[in-house]
C-alpha cells in the first residue's frame, strides 16, 4: 500500500524531533503515512504555511494557535492543538558584556535558581543606571515571551527597562554577536550554538521558570482535523511512538545522529545531545550544568493538552493585550483539544488522564492522577515563585 503524503512544517529545532524521528526512523510508515518535511526559517512562515493550506499540520509554538483564536497577529484561520509535542526546551543566557558583568557582581551561574539570576540581573542593570536592554525571542507569541514576561513581572527585573525583539532562532547567535540583542530565549540547540561560538552565556533553562511549560504542539487547521480524522489519528499515533522512543536514554546518541543531518538541523551532534540529555556546557569556560528533564517528549503525559495549560497562556496574553481574560480563557479551552487526543489515542499503549485540566503548579512532586490504565504519573509543574493558576471552569 502507498502510503499518503502529509506534508508538514517545522523549524530546525530540537523540539522537532518527534516528526523527524517519526519519519526517519518508520513510525510513520507503519501508521501508512510519509512525513513531507518542510523546513521552515521562522514561525511566522510556518503559520503562513499552515493557515493558508500549504501544508497540512505543523510545529507550531504553543502559544501561536491560542493568539490566533484571540485575533491577534494578523491571521484568522482557526487553529487546533490535539497533541503536545514537547515540554520545556529553552534556554537563557546573555551575551559576554552582560555575563562579564554578572561575573564582576559574584554571580555563579548556578542554572537553577530563577530568582537568584533575576536578582542578579537586576543589580547589574540599575549599577548602569538601569540602561536599556534587550532580549531576544523567537516570536510575539512564544513560550519564550510568556516565560520571561513571567519572570520579570516575579521578580525585580519588573523594575528594569526590558524590550523584547523578536529574533528567529538560527539567527541568535549571531544577533547577539553583531549587538543587536543583550541577552535571549531560544530553543536548542542555538542557546548552546550562541556558546560554541563565544558569544554568550547561559543563565538558565526554561525549565527553572515553569517546570512543565507546553512548548510546543502540534497544530492543524479545524476544518481539516474536522474532515480528515483518519489521518490525524495515524499522524499523533506515529508522534506517540516517536515521543516514547526519544524518551529513552538508549536512543539519544542515534537521535542526535539523525537530527545533526544536513537535512534536518545542520548541526555537530554533540550540541544536539546537550538538549537530549540535559548536560550543558554553559559559558566559554567550559562550565557544566546538568538538568534532569530539560527537554521532554513523552514521559507524565507531556503530549496531552490540558485545557488549563492553553488558558494559562491565553490569561497572561490577555493580560499584556489588555483582552477580557475570562472571555481569553474560554476561547483557549476550545484551542488544545484534549476531546481529539482522547477519541484519536484511546486504545493501545496510551494511558489518558481522567481529567482534562489541572491546578498548573500545583504538583511538586511525582504524582499519580486517576487514569484509564490507572499508572499514569505526573511530573511536577511548580511555577518558580510558587503560585498556582486555577483556570476558569468551562461552561456547563
Amino acid at each position: 500500500m502507498i502510503p499518503v503524503s502529509l506534508p508538514v512544517a517545522y523549524v530546525p529545532l530540537v523540539d522537532a524531533a518527534p516528526l523527524i524521528i517519526a519519519q526517519d526512523m518508520g513510525f510513520a510508515a507503519a501508521e501508512g503515512i510519509s512525513l513531507d518535511l518542510i523546513s521552515a526559517p521562522s514561525w511566522s512562515s510556518v503559520r503562513d504555511m499552515l493557515a493558508f493550506g500549504r501544508v497540512d499540520a505543523a510545529h507550531l509554538l504553543s502559544p501561536m494557535p491560542v493568539a490566533m483564536g484571540l485575533g491577534l497577529g494578523g491571521v484568522t484561520t482557526e487553529l487546533v492543538a490535539p497533541y503536545v509535542l514537547s515540554a520545556n526546551g529553552n534556554v537563557i543566557g546573555v551575551g559576554r558584556t552582560l555575563e562579564a558583568r554578572l561575573r564582576e557582581a559574584g554571580y555563579g551561574f548556578d542554572f537553577t535558581d530563577a530568582a537568584a539570576a533575576a536578582a542578579a540581573l537586576a543589580a547589574v542593570l540599575k549599577q548602569d543606571g538601569n540602561a536599556p536592554v534587550t532580549f531576544g525571542a523567537p516570536f510575539p507569541f512564544s513560550m519564550h515571551v510568556e516565560l520571561l514576561r513571567y519572570w520579570f513581572d516575579s521578580t525585580p527585573l519588573r523594575e528594569c527597562q526590558i524590550d523584547i525583539r523578536v529574533v528567529p532562532p538560527p539567527m541568535m547567535a549571531q544577533a547577539l554577536a553583531d549587538g543587536d540583542v543583550d541577552a535571549f530565549c531560544v530553543g536548542e540547540p542555538w542557546g548552546s550554538v550562541a556558546v560554541e561560538q563565544g558569544t554568550g552565556a547561559l543563565m538558565l533553562p526554561g525549565k527553572a521558570i515553569w517546570e512543565f511549560a507546553p512548548e510546543k504542539v502540534l497544530a492543524v487547521r479545524r476544518a481539516w482535523a474536522e474532515t480528515e480524522p483518519h489521518l490525524l489519528s495515524r499522524l499523533m499515533q506515529a508522534l506517540w511512538r516517536a515521543g516514547r522512543w526519544l524518551s529513552q536514554p538508549d536512543s539519544r546518541t542515534t537521535a542526535a545522529e539523525i537530527l545533526s543531518r544536513p537535512e534536518w538541523l545542520g548541526i555537530p551532534p554533540e550540541l544536539i545531545d546537550r538538549a537530549l540529555s540535559g548536560r550543558f556546557t554553559i559559558s566559554t569556560r567550559a562550565e557544566q550544568r546538568e538538568v534532569e528533564g530539560f527537554l521532554n517528549f513523552h514521559d507524565g503525559a507531556a503530549n496531552f493538552p490540558w485545557r488549563s495549560q492553553a488558558k494559562w497562556i491565553a490569561d497572561r496574553i490577555a493580560l499584556a493585550n489588555g483582552l477580557d481574560r475570562a472571555e481569553a480563557q474560554r476561547i483557549a479551552g476550545g484551542i488544545f483539544r484534549a476531546d481529539l487526543y482522547r477519541e484519536h489515542m484511546a486504545g493501545g499503549d496510551v494511558d489518558l488522564p481522567g481529567a482534562s485540566e489541572k491546578l498548573e503548579g500545583s504538583i511538586r512532586h511525582g504524582t499519580a492522577v486517576a487514569s484509564h490504565k490507572g499508572g499514569l504519573i505526573l511530573q511536577p509543574d511548580r511555577f518558580f515563585d510558587g503560585r498556582i493558576f486555577d483556570p476558569i471552569p468551562d461552561e456547563c
